[in-house]
């Protein structure tokens, strides 16, 4: 492993300015992950012609790929900085903020459309205290279990969004990731009271129709979550909720 890592990162200073490319250059040690080398930078901002220069912006929280904050395109692919592991990677490294979301700086990215459309399938179980007297909460069933785990270890991170050609500023669709969390949602017990109203979410505008079957979602999910068999469930799903609400009519 040579003795300096390379770095080539775009940089923005606010979310009206051009961006620009800076290169630092800082001492490799063994096991260093890509926040380890933005925090170097940060600890000593001079970039590799040896100017002084600002800090880079950059999100992070766990460092164990839980919260899915430090999402980046890390040399030409999406992924968590905390789990790319500079001896796996090709240098000099480049780092680039994620395009599907307005830049607020650097590598942070405001990432507000994503959660929009998790407020517009209801990802959420309504809970309120009069469910405190009413002891244990119904089981759920194994097989159901098995489906429901994959989907629960969503961090919304931003990744499948990132990949997905069909989410983008010219788009409504929502996004792969508030069609998991339909799909994990509805497999609850008491989550499935308004499973109706996640599926007449999913056929309005930008719903699940949306999807184009690129596929590349699930090539990049740090989880592995099988995005793409979820859709496919929902896709059927959402087929016979339509029909049902036809023949009550």
């Amino acid at each position: 492993m040579a003795e300096f890592i390379g770095l080539r990162i775009k940089r923005q200073g606010n979310p009206n300015s051009a961006p620009y490319w800076e290169e630092f250059r800082i001492p490799y040690r063994p096991e260093m992950n890509v926040l380890t080398c933005l925090n170097a930078i940060r600890e000593n901002p001079v970039n590799a012609r040896g100017e002084k220069t600002t800090p880079v912006v950059f999100e992070s929280t766990c460092l164990e790929e839980v919260c899915g904050a430090c999402t980046m395109i890390i040399n030409g692919r999406v992924r968590q900085a905390c789990s790319a592991l500079v001896d796996n990677l090709t240098l000099p490294l480049t780092l680039e903020p994620m395009t599907k979301f307005p830049v607020v700086r650097d590598l942070m990215v405001e990432r507000t459309a994503l959660f929009e459309s998790m407020k517009r399938v209801r990802a959420w179980i309504d809970l309120d205290g009069i469910y405190a007297n009413l002891g244990p909460g119904p089981e759920l069933a194994q097989h159901d279990q098995e489906k429901a785990y994959h989907a629960s270890r969503c961090m919304v991170c931003g990744c499948c969004v990132e990949a997905c050609p069909q989410f983008n500023s010219h788009s409504d669709f929502m996004g792969p990731a508030a069609l998991a969390q339909v799909y994990f949602h509805n497999l609850h017990p008491i989550g499935r009271i308004q499973k109706g109203a996640r599926l007449e979410a999913l056929m309005k505008k930008g719903g699940i129709h949306g999807c184009g079957n690129a596929q590349n979602c699930v090539e990049v999910c740090p989880k592995e979550i099988p995005l793409t068999n979820i859709i496919g469930e929902l896709g059927w799903e959402v087929t016979v909720h339509a029909i049902k609400r036809l023949i009550r009519r």
